[in-house]
């Protein structure tokens, strides 16, 4: 059959800091998803779109072509308001984990589809695999019923979701255009919208762990995809939070687990608490529940119910002991002061070397294998005090991983404890 357009003319057209027609965008994610548009020119077009941008309109046009390419989910039957979150990645980001039981809590279902690592940023699913039996995932009835029944679902995205976007995040991957904001933006959204969610919360991360590293990108992202939402009457807000330091005091998979059932539990490191309170805040709020507090929530253990019913709607044992490595490592401070610096990209690629992370989607990933922090930016230190445990299967990595770490740390020794922890959440766009 022959085609209403030519791909060459499209290329041509955003090359040359033209505006795709609303036509043209539709049936260039049609065809690329029926294979009528070939890699190289889609690899040509998302060139063009990184160089030169998008208008809103366009990438309004480009998330509903997405999410025309596939299937959209139904929650309007549940009992309860629904509502999500989405982090833009970073480095011991665990927050989903403790989040989805705690909001649940509070009386709003969280059908959180959730992705796997890929290089220096953790992914959701390969830490909850951690855990013995767990299972990721499930089909839309058994999902469904999770969600009435227990209140937080945490599973893989299935292949019906925007089928166009598995396609061009992949070509994304290899050709150098993965940090293109309009298509970022229409990629995360694109899913969020046709998961069929009330409420949306963005957490995008600014600074070095992250893939923002300025304040400027990684507000231009959050208004993008807030914009978006909002277009297509989602709920949507989004968090500006700090990745200059890692999240917590652990980057790995069974090590993030044990760190967010310590936050259940009513304990667990500051940062972690504080974030998942404010994002939880956001989220019953966005669903019209303004009568429960989530920091009262996460202290009385309403929310660690939450989190072992929602383990064993998978299959896992949440009282399984989690996975240990066979060799630890420590890294010392070689000077007494205040730690003033701990770099997240540099720890986060550790964790990856050490065997948490994969470099091409099939890897396989170790989940006893990762970093485990002793002190963050504002601890006092000592010479010789350990400052990470690095924890592997294959003693062989400890080498990489130590190379990684290399700088990634200051220590002020002039006896200023001056230094303060930079807050968490950095602004609210919405």
């Amino acid at each position: 059959m022959s085609e209403p357009f030519d791909t060459v003319d499209i290329i041509r057209t955003k090359r040359d800091r033209g505006e795709l027609s609303s036509a043209e965008i539709a049936w260039v994610i049609d065809a690329y998803t029926r294979e009528a548009v070939a890699d190289e020119q889609m690899s040509a077009l998302a060139m063009a779109i990184l160089l030169n941008g998008m208008d809103r309109r366009e990438i309004g046009d480009w998330t509903a072509a997405m999410i025309a390419s596939g299937e959209r989910m139904d929650f309007s039957g549940l009992s309860r308001p629904t509502a999500d979150k989405h982090s833009t990645g970073g480095v011991g980001d665990k927050i989903t984990l403790p989040l989805a039981p705690l909001v649940a809590a509070c009386g709003v279902a969280v059908p959180q589809l959730s992705g796997r690592g890929l290089g220096h940023t953790g992914g959701t699913l390969d830490k909850l695999e951690a855990i013995p039996g767990w299972q990721a995932s499930l089909s839309n009835e058994a999902m469904l019923q999770q969600l009435e029944e227990v209140g937080a679902v945490i599973c893989a995205a299935g292949s019906g979701l925007a089928p166009a976007d598995k396609r061009l995040y992949a070509l994304r991957d290899v050709t150098g255009t993965v940090e293109a904001i309009p298509l970022i933006a229409s990629s995360i959204m694109s899913k969020k919208i046709a998961e069929g969610t009330g409420v949306l919360v963005l957490d995008v991360k600014v600074g070095s762990g992250a893939f923002m590293k300025t304040q400027e990108d990684a507000r231009e992202l959050a208004e993008t995809m807030v914009a978006l939402g909002q277009d297509a009457g989602v709920h949507t807000v989004a968090l500006l939070t700090d990745m200059s330091t890692p999240l917590g005091l652990t980057a790995g998979n069974g090590l993030e687990v044990r760190e967010s059932v310590e936050v259940l539990a009513g304990g667990g490191p500051q940062d972690v608490v504080d974030l998942t309170v404010a994002l939880a805040r956001e989220m019953i709020e966005g669903a019209g529940v303004t009568d429960v507090d989530p920091a009262e929530a996460l202290r009385d253990g309403r929310a660690m119910d939450v989190w072992r019913r929602m383990i064993q709607a998978q299959g896992g044992d949440p009282d399984a002991p989690m996975p240990t490595a066979r060799e630890t490592q420590q890294v010392t401070a070689d000077t007494d002061g205040v730690l003033t610096r701990l770099d997240a990209l540099a720890v986060g690629v550790a964790a990856w070397r050490l065997g948490a992370g994969r470099a091409r989607k099939e890897d396989p990933v170790q989940a006893a294998a990762g970093v485990e922090l002793h002190a963050k930016p504002g601890d006092r230190v000592r010479a010789g005090q350990p400052l990470m445990t690095l924890h592997t299967d294959e003693p062989g990595r400890f080498e990489r991983a130590g190379a990684a770490l290399e700088g990634c740390w200051d220590v002020d020794g002039s006896g200023d404890a001056g230094h303060t922890r930079p807050e968490i959440v950095i602004d609210r766009v919405s």
